[in-house]
Parts: structure tokens; C-alpha cells; sequence
């Protein structure tokens, strides 16, 4: 064995962290324990801090401290246009580009028959109440090109169309199989703009 049991236990912990290699988790380790001891207990006192503060809005099922959420209650935000996402990396990625002023709706997750995720195991339900309930004109379908979010995108198309709102898909200049995350700020922006009418 290499390293102190102490140490390899940190390093296994930053590997089960998404992108961490074995190296990249050594390096992380070894920077972390040269750090002031006030340092890596502010460090630890954030991680704590945020998982237990940190909950999902009960309106668009965002990642937040508030509820609702910092975008559901702002009062700068098209109340009107609702963009769906598969995840909270999804919304981050799309504020980054600063070109979308409208609320949102995170699934947490996308139809996969081949995971054993269903309709009924994201959050779709909540996504028809509030199209019903909140006066919505547009749904824009910003999900991943893979065949989980063609499925879902597929599914919702269906499930929406009856309601008679404008039911657009965000135009992708990204290979399908990518995610959404990965893109830059110009294509996702690109992409907002060029969104088509399902």
C-alpha cells in the first residue's frame, strides 16, 4: 500500500467524485491536507452546510436554500414560458448564457426503459399541473439529444400537445449522444434562439 489508511480513504472518496481519476484524486488529497487547518474545516463546514440546507423547489424542482427557488420567485422572469431540463447542471448551463428570462421545470432525471426509469419516476406530473394551473403559453424542451432525452422529449411532446400552448425544442449545434452540460456558452445561446416548434 502506498499511502496511510487515512489518506487513501480521502483519495477513494475525491474518485467517487463525476471526471476524478485515481490521479486527479491523489493530487486533490495531497493539496487538501497542506492546507491550514482552518481551511479544510471551512471546507468541510461548506459541504455540511450545503447538504443540509441545500432541498429542491417545490415549483420547478431546482437545487436551492429557498422555496421556491431564487428564478421561481423572481419577479424579472417571463411567469409565461416554461424551459424543461433533465437536471440542475442543465438550468446552470442554460443562465450561463444569459439569454433565456423564463422559468423552468426540472425532471431530475430521463425516461430510460433500459434503467428502469419510467414517466412515473420523474417529475412530469408536476410539469402538467403547472401547464394546467399557471397560465403557461410555452414549453421549450432543452433536453439532451441522447435517446433517453429523444424519448422524453418524444413523450412530453404527446402528453402537452392537447393543452394548445406553443411547444418548442432548443435547436442543437451538438452530436447527438452529448450532453447539454458539456457545451459552451455561444452554442447553448445559439441553440435558445434557434429553438423550433414541435
Amino acid at each position: 500500500m502506498y499511502y496511510t489508511k487515512p489518506l487513501a480513504d480521502l483519495i477513494e472518496y475525491f474518485q467517487k467524485l463525476p471526471g476524478i481519476g485515481a490521479k486527479s484524486a491523489q493530487r486533490m488529497a495531497l493539496h487538501l491536507l497542506k492546507l491550514p487547518q482552518n481551511e479544510v474545516e471551512n471546507f468541510a463546514k461548506t459541504m455540511i452546510d450545503a447538504k443540509s440546507t441545500i432541498n429542491y423547489c417545490s415549483i420547478c424542482f431546482n437545487m436551492s436554500s429557498n422555496d421556491p427557488c431564487e428564478i421561481c420567485s423572481s419577479n424579472n422572469r417571463a411567469k409565461d414560458v416554461i424551459c424543461v431540463v433533465s437536471d440542475t447542471k442543465d438550468l446552470i448551463a442554460i443562465e450561463k448564457t444569459h439569454e433565456y428570462q423564463g422559468l423552468y421545470h426540472v425532471l431530475q432525471g430521463l425516461i430510460s426503459p433500459m434503467n428502469g426509469i419510467g414517466a412515473e419516476d420523474i417529475r412530469i406530473k408536476e410539469l402538467l399541473y403547472r401547464v394546467t394551473n399557471d397560465n403557461v403559453k410555452e414549453i421549450i424542451l432543452a433536453l439532451s439529444p441522447s435517446v433517453e432525452g429523444e424519448a422524453t422529449s418524444l413523450y412530453l411532446g404527446k402528453l402537452l400537445k392537447p393543452f394548445n400552448i406553443k411547444i418548442t425544442r432548443i435547436a442543437f449545434g451538438l452530436p447527438v449522444g452529448s450532453d447539454i452540460e458539456y457545451a459552451d456558452e455561444i452554442t447553448l445561446a445559439r441553440a435558445i434562439e434557434g429553438r423550433r416548434e414541435i
